[in-house]
């Protein structure tokens, strides 16, 4: 497994046990954590940042800056996709995944997908 940072769009106060976001640009927070060698090595919080629809690419390059790696998300649209991709941000759907905790795990099995096009949503919901 490789390092990463993966970040979860998260209710507050963030942290494994915390709900996901169902929309990765309005969350409370993200929570991050950090794995290496195939274990948890730590977990912390990112607030998100404010913006505006139409704005999505504040938190792409919020989470860029802040050395993520892999985004888990529930939902967005496809140009915050596309400015995930273009930063070299890894972005895979968190499907049905209850908590923080499941996301990761589910991640780290390697049973996510990645997001696709057709997972995308409209609206320009960022």
């Amino acid at each position: 497994m490789e390092t990463c940072r993966i970040a979860i769009p998260s209710t507050m106060p963030g942290g494994m046990d915390s709900a996901l976001g169902e929309h990765f640009g309005h969350c409370d927070c993200y929570t991050v954590v950090d794995v290496a060698d195939g274990k948890i090595a730590q977990v912390g919080t990112l607030p998100n940042v404010p913006h505006m629809q139409g704005g999505c690419m504040a938190p792409v390059n919020h989470l860029s800056q802040n050395g993520v790696t892999v985004l888990v998300a529930g939902g967005m649209g496809m140009r915050p996709l596309q400015g995930f991709m273009q930063v070299g941000i890894k972005v895979y759907h968190g499907g049905s995944a209850a908590s923080v905790k499941d996301a990761v795990d589910a991640f780290m099995t390697g049973t996510l997908l990645p997001f696709s096009q057709n997972q995308t949503c409209g609206g320009g919901l960022g």
